[in-house]
């Protein structure tokens, strides 16, 4: 996975989740989910800006389209898990100034789904 696709993952994310937060009749559904399109694309500017200023300029964002599911649960962990799978990828393990840019943006999938499995 190369940086503009990983930023393109984010990037869809923000738009599925805030897509289901209009259309939840769940307060704590819809807070959770909020909360989480409102902070992955701080942590995407914030990561997009530190890759940049190590290997250049990442070109075009390759937007992706969401699989079909029903699930914000589902779309969110199958998410994740590219996310997990990719990270070395994007950067070398040893850059661990990106690396813990990228474990920020794993919390931030990872409380939402606390949000989303207990608190919803």
């Amino acid at each position: 996975m190369k940086a503009n696709e990983f930023l393109g993952l984010l990037f869809l994310a923000r738009d599925v989740t805030h897509s289901v937060h209009w259309n939840t009749r769940s307060f704590s559904k819809h807070d959770a989910l909020n909360i989480f399109y409102d902070r992955i694309i701080g942590a995407a500017d914030d990561f997009a800006e530190t890759y940049q200023g190590r290997h250049g300029l990442v070109g075009q964002i390759t937007l992706q389209s969401a699989k079909k599911t029903a699930n914000v649960i589902e779309f969110l962990e199958d998410s994740l898990k590219q996310i997990e799978a990719g990270r070395y990828e994007v950067c070398d393990k040893t850059d661990t100034s990106l690396q813990q840019l990228i474990d920020n943006i794993v919390e931030i999938y990872l409380r939402t789904l606390y949000k989303l499995r207990f608190l919803a």
